[in-house]
């Protein structure tokens, strides 16, 4: 292969991982416990959280706080996942591109 040919297929791979990465960043992921459903797109903005309980007492906030803090982790977590299964091929375990 000439220089050219390379350059070319670099580019090539270079466009292919930035239209996937724009499909995570625009795709909604969300998790849901028992109190709380949150929603937060690819690129880890977050969309909305919702109180899944019609009446909280005091006592039921410390445990709400926790759901929310879990489900956003989780969220997180399944964004992490679903970008280095579609871009890992191209990064090929440079971790972190993303």
């Amino acid at each position: 292969m000439n220089m050219q040919n390379i350059l070319k297929q670099a580019q090539k791979i270079q466009k292919e991982m930035m239209e996937e990465k724009k499909k995570i960043d625009e795709t909604i992921f969300s998790e849901k416990t028992s109190l709380v459903s949150v929603e937060m797109k690819g690129n880890k903005e977050l969309v909305s959280v919702k109180i899944l309980a019609d009446d909280l007492t005091n006592d039921d906030i410390e445990m709400l706080e926790d759901m929310i803090m879990v489900a956003i982790n989780n969220v997180i977590r399944k964004i992490d996942e679903e970008t280095e299964k579609k871009l890992g091929k191209f990064t090929q375990g440079m971790p972190g591109l993303f």
